[in-house]
């Protein structure tokens, strides 16, 4: 029997202090989110900061089963970020946290709070690689299949890690 919900998937990224445990725990606390349940979870990646500062960045990406609403599970994972120590003080600025909603479903919503799918996800190695660990023929909506769009970013530094 198939747990209701919709399958979301989420990238898990760290570049400030225990980049690793972060992750770890940010896992812990999404699979304790109402109504969700940890499906599937890439192993850790390491990749240099793209578009960003800071050290090198800790990457994974975290598949769900979640009765949550797409808007609903993206406030839940803001105040993940919030409790992990996550300040914005500019764009792109270092992180101990940053959880990003890549996919809810089908859905595809375009609003000022939410753009589904992620709209840059198909460019990031970071994001692309764990993904296709854990999902390779998933398909994002309006750019192909997972293990597709990573051959398109080949020529970026990533770095699969032991758990």
């Amino acid at each position: 029997m198939q747990t209701p919900g919709e399958d979301a998937f989420i990238a898990l990224g760290s570049n400030l202090g225990d980049r690793g445990a972060e992750i770890e725990q940010a896992l812990v606390e999404i699979a304790s989110l109402p109504g969700t349940q940890l499906v599937a979870r890439s192993s850790q990646y390491e990749s240099p900061p793209l578009q960003a500062g800071g050290g090198d960045y800790r990457n994974a990406v975290a598949q769900v089963r979640t009765t949550l609403a797409p808007p609903a599970l993206l406030h839940a994972l803001l105040a993940i970020e919030a409790r992990r120590g996550r300040v914005r003080r500019f764009v792109n600025a270092p992180r101990t946290l940053d959880l990003d909603l890549l996919l809810h479903g089908t859905a595809e919503i375009a609003s000022a709070e939410l753009v589904l799918p992620h709209p840059r996800m198909h460019q990031r190695a970071f994001v692309l690689a764990p993904l296709a660990e854990i999902a390779p023929g998933l398909v994002v909506p309006g750019r192909g299949r997972v293990e597709d769009l990573l051959r398109g970013v080949a020529t970026q530094r990533i770095a699969k890690l032991d758990r």
